[in-house]
């Protein structure tokens, strides 16, 4: 039997000449052939095309001819929306040859990812299509006789009736290296919902300059924590984006709106308090410029040990015991004006001016956990520090300060447990380049 030129030519021939005279396309493109290096070198140095030694008789050297009648494009792809729970299909029809390539664009570039038949019959999206985008679909073909062919065609996807929306924070501005980027969900993923959480997770975009490490970590079911694995580099610019708007997050839930975010560092500001011996030493970019005799939480009011991240800064606070559960009126009440506070959790632990307790700074912890100090140095750590600062209290006797819920404590677990709160951890497909790759797949010969 009579092999097809497409078999043929998918076979192949190998090793030396052959005593049989070799006839059709082959033949030709083969009229050189001691010397087809020769005539490509020619070719190149004399600025001809790829015509030189008879290849524009060979079926691929043809311009493709338009596969329009050759291919079926199911669905949306007639006409109307389609549904972005559906997925998208592009079939050969009898007699028609084969597909041998499909890429599938959204209008920001995205691939959408799919499957081709062995035969070249039929390809097929693996994951949904955003919802609310404009897709434009690129089909190549080769008929029977090897020439190829190409169709392009356009279809849009219904809107999405619920988005899960993204605020980032914090605000734009400049902040110190201990600053984390959040990102706040418009509606709950449960630790349970994984899939869910590795699209969302995998379409919030963190880069900066200087490049570092870092990773998203889920703080609760609405918000994500990212961090570097050491602080941000000074003087760094931090860009954060979402590309997760379409995207099926689950069963009728796509992603929505959200707004880019950047932001800057300054100095590395690192605030170090010893309770054990009642002082506080401040470093910038690792050297040594100010050290504060201080007074820490007493017995029953310990300050909390570990690393803290400035929250905000107030001039005056009006301070009462009641804040922290003490009864007015009882032996512990207070109910002081308080300035140059600045604050480190969101319960009420402030560095600021206590000159009430001067005699004891430096000395003795008899405060009720904040951090204090005389007015001269609480105005001068007031003006020098900013928010995302980092404070650090050790040698207390004071519980550790916790991740999440009180201010930012992110910086009090290790790098091997925050990946750990991510829901792309090691193992997981995340690297864009296989995705796209994912997304051209191609028969197996």
């Amino acid at each position: 039997m009579t092999k097809s030129r497409w078999s043929a030519e998918r076979a192949g021939t190998a090793g030396g000449p052959q005593d049989t005279p070799r006839t059709g396309p082959a033949a030709r493109t083969g009229s050189c052939p001691r010397t087809i290096f020769g005539c490509t070198l020619l070719a190149v140095s004399l600025g001809l095309t790829a015509t030189a030694c008879g290849e524009d008789d060979h079926p691929l050297s043809a311009a493709p001819y338009d596969a329009t009648e050759q291919i079926s494009l199911g669905g949306a792809l007639g006409g109307k929306e389609a549904d972005p729970d559906e997925p998208i299909e592009v079939t050969a029809k009898d007699g028609g040859g084969r597909i041998t390539d499909v890429t599938v664009t959204d209008e920001s570039g995205r691939l959408l990812a799919g499957e081709l038949s062995a035969d070249g019959s039929r390809w097929h999206s693996t994951t949904p299509p955003a919802a609310g985008a404009r897709y434009t679909v690129r089909v190549s073909t080769e008929d029977k006789d090897g020439s190829p062919g190409r169709r392009t065609a356009e279809f849009r996807t219904a809107a999405a009736k619920r988005t899960l929306d993204v605020t980032f924070g914090p605000r734009a501005g400049r902040y110190g290296v201990g600053q984390p980027v959040t990102a706040t969900l418009s509606k709950p993923l449960g630790d349970r919902e994984k899939t869910a959480r590795a699209v969302v997770e995998g379409a919030l975009k963190v880069s900066s300059e200087p490049s570092v490490e870092g990773s998203w970590h889920w703080a609760d079911d609405k918000t994500l924590h990212y961090r570097p694995r050491e602080y941000w580099p000074a003087h760094a610019t931090i860009e954060v984006r979402s590309a997760l708007k379409g995207l099926k997050v689950k069963d009728r839930l796509y992603g929505g709106e959200a707004e880019s975010l950047r932001i800057t560092t300054g100095d590395r500001l690192e605030a170090i308090t010893d309770a054990a011996a009642h002082t506080m030493t401040v470093r910038r970019n690792g050297e040594v410029i100010n050290t504060i005799p201080v007074t820490t939480g007493k017995p029953g009011f310990s300050t909390r040990n570990g690393i803290k991240v400035v929250l905000g800064k107030e001039y005056f606070v009006r301070m009462r015991g009641t804040s922290i559960g003490i009864p007015d009126g009882s032996s512990e009440s207070y109910d002081l004006p308080v300035y140059y506070a600045t604050r480190v959790t969101w319960s009420g632990e402030y560095v600021h001016a206590a000159p009430w307790s001067v005699g004891s700074q430096g000395v003795a912890n008899v405060s009720h956990g904040c951090v204090g100090m005389s007015t001269s140095n609480a105005a001068w750590f007031f003006e020098t520090f900013r928010e995302g600062d980092i404070v650090r209290v050790v040698n207390s006797l004071g519980e550790d300060m916790a991740p999440f819920g009180n201010g930012f404590g992110d910086w009090n677990l290790s790098w091997g447990a925050w990946r750990e709160g991510s829901a792309l951890a090691v193992g997981t497909p995340d690297d864009p380049a296989a995705t796209a790759n994912a997304a051209r797949l191609r028969p197996e010969v």
